[in-house]
């Protein structure tokens, strides 16, 4: 059994280069035929985009545009050459920000990142992402049945449920957060449950420092790799193996080109430089065009010793502007901005999200004029589960003690 998915992973870097080339005229006309691209790139002669450099002169269209551009623009602001009804879902990220899928198989394109896991036809695969509203439980499932793989569609939460599938079911491997597959892991434990069919995790959605890698192997789970992608792209990058060891670094998919810039601009930086992850998607339905993800990642020099020959990237490093994600959900700068609206005792506010391995912690800070007001204290603690869909804490402080620096999210965690 081959160890590669296809033989697109190991072609030549020039081979794969010229095919994209070839393809990129093509993908700018298709997506000039959406109404919304057609204005983000008008005037735009698409047989012209034929090299990397005529691709840099085009505009980024940032992850952060999304939502008044789809308010503008009904539900997906004009991006999609697939009528929304002719989908077959959509979702809905916070913000909130509307996620198409298409009818094709294996649409996030996730079967690839399996196959580099180890995963196989006939396996079982415990779905641990959330099947409420966010798309990240059919990128699996679309990925998984590609496969031939049979998923115990499990979600996220019930714990104990979760423990009592993988001992009755036996899944060989799990999707989902590395966070939540260590609580699994502790109830397990508690339960004197066995769960040990768990070979492999393929997980996503929030960092994965090693020490919580570390902690996943040395409790029985022997194969954990990642993932990098979102709910507009789908899968973007992932970790390959060789002797049993993760290779440094995350392999791209075979469908996306890759331009890594400087953040807040459009203009591509020197190779190994650290920038802002843009990406330009050949999907068919919801054709990307420079699309600037939020993300901060570089390139890595050379071919992933698996043998697999697209270019690698150092993987997630943070956050260009300043939403950032806590607990696998997405935090936008403009979520703050509404719970400061709903409250006029608020001068200014801060989010500051700390914690280490996996345990994240986000404290809203606030500048008042009575710090001691402890109704208003819960009141903000409501809004804030409210807006975000997540639970946090409030620190009422006096009128000018928050630092003056225009930075509304503040990612104060440790990855170590």
């Amino acid at each position: 059994m081959s160890n590669y998915f296809d033989e697109l992973e190991t072609r030549s870097p020039q081979e794969r280069e010229r095919d994209l080339m070839a393809r990129l005229p093509r993908l700018i006309a298709h997506a000039q035929t959406a109404p919304g691209w057609a204005g983000i790139l008008h005037g735009v002669a698409a047989g012209d985009i034929s090299s990397r450099t005529a691709l840099a002169q085009l505009p980024v269209t940032r992850k952060s545009d999304l939502k008044a551009l789809q308010q503008a623009d009904a539900p997906f602001g004009g991006l999609t050459t697939t009528a929304p009804r002719r989908l077959a879902r959509i979702a809905m990220s916070p913000g909130p920000i509307f996620d198409p899928e298409g009818r094709g198989a294996d649409w996030w394109r996730y079967a690839r990142p399996f196959h580099a896991a180890g995963i196989r036809g006939g396996d079982l695969i415990q779905n641990c992402f959330s099947y409420h509203f966010t798309p990240a439980a059919f990128m699996v499932e679309g990925g998984a049945f590609r496969l031939g793989c049979t998923v115990v569609p499990a979600g996220s939460g019930q714990t104990e449920m979760q423990v009592q599938a993988i001992a009755a079911l036996r899944p060989d491997a799990y999707a989902g957060t590395p966070s939540f597959l260590k609580i699994i892991i502790e109830k397990a434990e508690e339960m004197g449950a066995d769960i040990g069919s768990l070979q492999c995790a393929v997980v996503g959605a929030e960092a994965l420092p090693p020490s919580l890698r570390s902690w996943l192997q040395q409790h029985g789970v022997a194969r954990v790799l990642q993932t990098y992608g979102s709910a507009d792209i789908g899968n973007i990058a992932y970790e390959t193996m060789s002797r049993g060891e993760v290779n440094p670094g995350m392999v791209l998919d075979e469908e996306l080109l890759l331009e890594i810039v400087r953040p807040g601009t459009g203009d591509p930086v020197a190779p190994g430089e650290v920038g802002e992850v843009v990406i330009t998607s050949f999907n068919p339905d919801y054709p990307l065009v420079r699309f600037a993800t939020g993300d901060l990642s570089a390139v890595l020099e050379g071919i992933a010793p698996c043998g697999r020959t697209n270019t690698r990237i150092r993987g997630w490093m943070g956050r260009a502007d300043q939403t950032t994600k806590v607990r696998a959900m997405f935090v936008h700068p403009s979520q703050v901005a509404e719970i400061t609206r709903r409250h006029p005792e608020i001068r200014r506010a801060r989010l500051v999200v700390s914690g280490e391995m996996a345990n994240d912690v986000m404290t809203l800070q606030c500048e008042v004029e009575e710090p001691d007001n402890g109704m208003l204290q819960e009141a903000i603690v409501a809004s804030i589960r409210d807006i975000t869909k997540l639970r946090g804490d409030v620190s009422l402080v006096a009128v000018g003690r928050l630092p003056n620096d225009g930075r509304v999210i503040e990612d104060a965690r440790r990855y170590e």
